[in-house]
């Protein structure tokens, strides 16, 4: 059953939670909210008004209190000058505020959040399907030369990284043998990272993500978040590059059958954090770890939407986010219906929504048409 979230009214100002109340307003989650850019987040930080969101350059002015009680989740927005530690998750702050250390680069620069980048700049995940049944353009680019022509054509439109996937994970798809997937993907790895691109392989099989290493791919991004294989965390925690942990519950064949969720932002942080930890306990390095929310998996349009308004709760986790929702179904059930090849402009519209709350990196398959929407955003915040 969705739980209903209730507003509690805003602290004013400085007033601080008395001994006795702190045990009933203790919070379990934190999101940024009053998200600042700029010139104008620069001078709310060195005011003492606001905090760098991930180390910046977006800040934040307060926080969304977040707790669980039995019939709702309760909602209270508390300044950044009148928070209590008290009343805070262990270590909140300093996950929402510290750097996100470049995993991978955008624009020839590491995406470290510097402040005086004055507004976000994402890396953009360029997708390149070698698949005949992905939902969006299956068939178009299977042949070899296809897949490498369309990687070479994002680069060129923009994308900083080329996303590489030999298996369709759309709802209803069917399981693709890892010779098949290898025998699809290496070749367009081996070809793009000999040009120099930064590529990614999309993959939940080890030895998918071995063959794809060896071949020159540099990040590995598992939408089962390294649940699929039991062997991938053996593997990544050898190698030395960046691991994309994506939330999705079940399988791509049945993920869609009636997913329910109390309320879906907080149980795909909590999943998501459960899926770091496994990770660090298979010794793969925190520090190479991103998340992904899973914007259309195992999701309601409804849901989608709701993890993607409150986003900027997953940098407390600490962690780099990617989100990719390009093209997706969601798209056209909350419009007219379209066809994947007509969401461009809802794509556009779930990209910069991820850009203006700091997800370090966006996934899509229109490169040039996100990299234009961003250039023209990024102008006007670091005006406004």
């Amino acid at each position: 059953m969705t739980l209903p979230i209730v507003r509690e009214p805003a602290q004013q100002r400085g007033l601080s939670a008395s001994a006795a109340s702190r045990s009933d307003l203790a919070a379990s989650y934190g999101r940024p909210v009053g998200l600042l850019y700029g010139d104008t987040a620069v001078a709310a930080i060195a005011a003492g008004d606001a905090l760098p969101l991930a180390g910046g350059p977006i800040a934040f002015g307060a926080l969304d209190l977040i707790r669980r009680d039995v019939e709702a989740i309760v909602v209270r927005t508390v300044a950044v000058g009148d928070l209590d530690p008290a009343i805070l998750p262990d270590g909140l702050l300093d996950r929402l505020t510290r750097p996100r250390w470049p995993v991978w680069t955008a624009g020839g620069a590491a995406c470290d959040g510097s402040v005086a980048a004055g507004v976000p700049a994402p890396a953009i995940m360029g997708i390149v399907n070698v698949t005949p049944d992905s939902f969006s353009d299956g068939g178009r680019f299977v042949s070899r030369d296809a897949a490498i022509s369309q990687g070479r054509r994002l680069a060129e439109e923009g994308a900083d990284i080329l996303d590489i996937g030999g298996e369709s994970t759309r709802p209803g798809a069917a399981e693709v043998s890892v010779a098949e997937e290898i025998d699809r993907v290496v070749p367009v790895i081996e070809a793009l990272a000999a040009d120099g691109h930064r590529v990614s392989v999309d993959t939940r099989k080890a030895p998918v993500m071995r063959a794809a290493l060896a071949a020159g791919a540099a990040i590995v991004n598992d939408v089962s978040a390294l649940t699929f294989d039991p062997e991938a965390s053996n593997l990544l925690a050898g190698c030395d590059c960046p691991v994309v942990l994506m939330h999705m519950r079940g399988e791509p064949g049945t993920m869609q059958t009636d997913p329910r969720y109390a309320c879906a932002p907080l149980e795909v942080f909590d999943e998501l954090s459960d899926r770091l930890a496994a990770a660090q306990d298979k010794r793969v390095a925190r520090d190479r770890l991103v998340v992904d929310p899973g914007f259309g998996f195992a999701k309601t349009p409804a849901h989608n939407v709701q993890v993607t308004a409150w986003l900027s709760l997953l940098h407390g986790t600490g962690r780099p986010i990617l989100f990719g929702a390009s093209r997706k179904s969601s798209i056209g059930s909350l419009s007219r219906g379209e066809p994947a090849d007509a969401r461009l402009p809802g794509s556009i519209a779930l990209a910069l929504t991820a850009m203006e709350q700091g997800a370090q990196t966006i996934r899509v398959h229109d490169a040039a048409e996100t990299a234009q929407a961003f250039a023209l955003r990024r102008a006007i915040l670091a005006t406004s």
